[in-house]
């Protein structure tokens, strides 16, 4: 009896030991795999930072939000902002009935870039402000990128009505784009 007591007990022993053990190396990976994630977001800032101060990247959104607050999550291949050198593309898909202006359920615009200007605040977070201006939109155009990730916001305010637009998505250089670009005028 005494053997089958000192044999549990060694067990229970053993099954804390192990579980103490797991906790600590759970909690180690965690670690690591949030240190790997954040070494994956300064990358992915840096390619982003460097798409912008060449003039050479797109933000392809998958969240719209309205003039009052409203949102909706959309489709990143349909909805956009590009800047290719001097020439900038905005465009934005809805999916609705009725093909829209592009095609799309949307509006694709494009224009010529004025008054490009990209700032670092002091965290290092970067701002991109420049003027569209094309045959169907002139409008202000900012774009904000928080430092260490390429998750960026960019705010449209046209210069003939108050509709404002915000689009949330990830900023990639032109080359890696997925982007479908419908009908412009």
């Amino acid at each position: 009896m005494k053997k089958v007591v000192l044999l549990f007990m060694a067990l229970v022993a053993c099954a804390i030991f192990s579980q103490a053990q797991t906790k600590e190396e759970k909690a180690r990976t965690r670690a690591e795999r949030k240190l790997e994630q954040e070494r994956i977001d300064a990358l992915l800032f840096e390619e982003a930072r460097q798409s912008i101060e060449n003039r050479n990247f797109i933000l392809e959104a998958d969240r719209v939000i309205f003039k009052r607050g409203r949102s909706a999550f959309v489709m990143s291949n349909t909805n956009f902002v590009s800047v290719n050198g001097e020439h900038a593309t905005v465009q934005v898909a809805f999916n609705v009935p009725g093909g829209g202006l592009n095609g799309l359920g949307g509006v694709t615009v494009d224009g010529r870039i004025s008054g490009y200007k990209v700032t670092y605040g002091k965290k290092g977070n970067l701002e991109v402000s420049m003027n569209v201006l094309g045959v169907g939109i002139s409008a202000q155009v900012n774009i904000y990128l928080p430092k260490g990730t390429n998750e960026a916001s960019v705010d449209i305010y046209p210069n003939f009505n108050s509709n404002r637009l915000t689009l949330e998505g990830n900023i990639v250089p032109l080359e890696q784009s997925r982007v479908f670009k419908g009908t412009s005028f």
